[in-house]
């Protein structure tokens, strides 16, 4: 169902020209549906705001055809901006205070970029807390993706992301690993993610707290979690919200960060990501740069323009669907708590109590 364009924010009119449908205010209030009010936590560097904003407003609304939906995106004021990305928070993002007044259906927390070992010490540690303190009692269901997941898990199970050898990234395939749970259900048993990180949370550390793993991979390992009631939060450790060029456009970054002398080693290729005729591109672009670099020349153009159309986009569709199950869930849940017409069999008083009943049958 579409999204309401309930300010002036650029990404409704971006979206508006790729063919997503968005509604005025006007238009919705005429709708005989109920709308979801979801929060959007972005704590994303002032480079990917934007782009992080437009990849969750796409995932969510081609989600889901029950309900219409308001995001509501907000940030920390403890992260520090440059003016661009601050200008576009003072004119589109709303205050945490007035979202808590309002109260939400959902809350989505984005990743964030951290410059410490221990994620404690990052500047958004302490306002990230009592964020999610005041979602686990007041809004119906939490979605962490990346390093939020990571940052929850330390702050409320006291799960300590562990550093890899190697950043894991690239797109990688996964399985359904419990497949009675209403958030897989009518999706892929095989379902391919993006991953980009320098740290995982495994298996073993989740089921130890009493979490339940959904999805995982023996490349990646775990993508989808649950926490131990079955829905409260979930969480992703990889990316399904990347658009199909979000993976190329980091690479080349990491390109520049070595040029600039940020980086001592030229990156690696993100692992299932480009097609052999792309890598061999690549591979002819870093010789170029790298001689270019040893003779004090101008670095070559990224070949952006001949990777683009290339890139194949294995993972929306399966992104798409676990979303949509998700608000999908939320959508019944807080009907019941309203007093509305429900799922047959589920006890309004209770609409947690089926969720418990099928968390029953993965423990």
């Amino acid at each position: 169902m579409p999204l309401v364009a309930h300010n002036d924010l650029p990404s409704f009119e971006r979206l508006r020209n790729e063919g997503y449908r968005i509604l005025s205010p006007e238009r919705a209030r005429d709708q005989d549906i109920r709308s979801l009010h979801i929060g959007l936590l972005n704590m994303m560097p002032d480079a990917a705001l934007e782009a992080t904003e437009r990849q969750f407003f796409r995932l969510v609304g081609s989600s889901n055809p029950i309900s219409q939906f308001y995001i509501h995106p907000f940030t920390l004021d403890e992260i520090p901006r440059g003016k661009k990305a601050q200008a576009h928070i003072d004119n589109y993002y709303e205050p945490l205070e007035g979202l808590r007044t309002a109260g939400l259906d959902a809350l989505i927390i984005t990743g964030a970029n951290v410059t410490h070992a221990e994620l404690s010490e990052e500047v958004f540690w302490k306002p990230l807390q009592a964020v999610i303190e005041w979602a686990d009692k007041n809004v119906t269901s939490t979605l962490c993706s990346c390093l939020a997941t990571h940052a929850v898990l330390r702050s409320r199970y006291d799960i300590r992301r562990q550093g890899l050898d190697e950043k894991r990234w690239g797109v990688f395939n996964h399985r359904v690993v419990r497949n009675d749970h209403p958030l897989v259900q009518d999706t892929n048993t095989q379902v391919s993610v993006p991953h980009s990180r320098f740290n995982e949370v495994t298996e073993q550390q989740l089921q130890d707290k009493g979490l339940h793993v959904l999805i995982k991979g023996d490349e990646p390992g775990v993508q989808l979690a649950v926490s131990p009631d079955g829905f409260r939060t979930v969480f992703f450790q990889g990316h399904p919200e990347y658009d199909s060029i979000s993976l190329m456009k980091e690479y080349k970054r990491e390109i520049v960060a070595y040029v600039n002398g940020k980086a001592t080693q030229y990156p690696p290729l993100p692992m299932h990501y480009f097609d052999v005729h792309s890598q061999a591109i690549l591979d002819e672009y870093r010789d170029r740069l790298i001689l270019a670099m040893e003779n004090s020349e101008q670095v070559p153009v990224f070949p952006e323009a001949l990777l683009s159309p290339r890139l194949v986009n294995t993972w929306h569709d399966s992104g798409e669907a676990l979303v949509g199950n998700w608000l999908g869930l939320i959508y019944q849940i807080t009907h019941a708590e309203q007093g509305l017409p429900f799922m047959e069999g589920v006890d309004p008083e209770d609409p947690l109590g089926w969720l418990a009943g099928d968390v029953s049958r993965l423990t």
